[in-house]
Formats: structure tokens, sequence, C-alpha cells
């Protein structure tokens, strides 16, 4: 069974940065096209970006021109940079294929406070 680990979360002020990583196991993911979401507290889940297996890329657009999302083949992972990061960016982050087909994993927390 495939398993997805993030990781990379926390606590920042408004402005900073964060970078995620989702290593993804058991699995040859260079084919898929890999996403990262996120759920806040009493909200749905949602797509904040997405990476193709050719590289191409696509975020919501709430996120544009702060966050960027990157693959490492060779690794297994997918990343996201958050920059500029604000308190509406608070959020469990997950990744996933692009229409989510793998079990979930546990999440990363970001929490963006002053």
């Amino acid at each position: 069974q495939v398993q997805l680990v993030e990781s990379g979360g926390g606590l920042v002020q408004p402005g900073g940065s964060l970078r995620l990583s989702c290593v993804v196991s058991r699995t040859i993911f260079s084919s898929y096209t890999m996403g990262w979401y996120r759920q806040a507290l009493g909200k749905q889940r949602e797509l904040v970006a997405y990476i193709t297996s050719g590289g191409g890329t696509n975020y919501v657009d709430s996120v544009k021109g702060r966050f960027t999302i990157s693959r490492d083949n060779a690794k297994n992972t997918v990343s996201l940079q958050m920059n500029s990061l604000k308190p509406e960016d608070t959020a469990v982050y997950y990744c996933n294929t692009f229409q989510p087909i793998w079990k979930w994993g546990q999440g990363t927390q970001v929490t963006v406070s002053s």
C-alpha cells in the first residue's frame, strides 16, 4: 500500500516561509500528477497546487506568486515552498495525486500567527 508522509510544518509569523515535503513510498510516482492540499479547521480539503509528471505546475489563485511546488522523482518526493505566509494559510497540509487515489497521510500542520 502506498504511504504518504508529510513534514515541514510549524508555527510561523505572517510574512514568514516554510518548506513542506512529502515522501511517497511503495510506488514509483514519477508518472503521476501530484498535488498539495490543505484543510483548515471546519472547512473542506482543497487543492492548492499540483505538478504534472513533466513538471508543469498550477496553483489556486490565493497562493499564486507565493507558493512553489516541485518534485524530485529520484527521491519520490514532492515539495511545497511557501513564502509570504498569511494567517489564512493556516491548515493541515497533505499531498496526494491530482485526483486523490491513495490513502491520505497524517498531514503536517501549518499555523501562521503572530
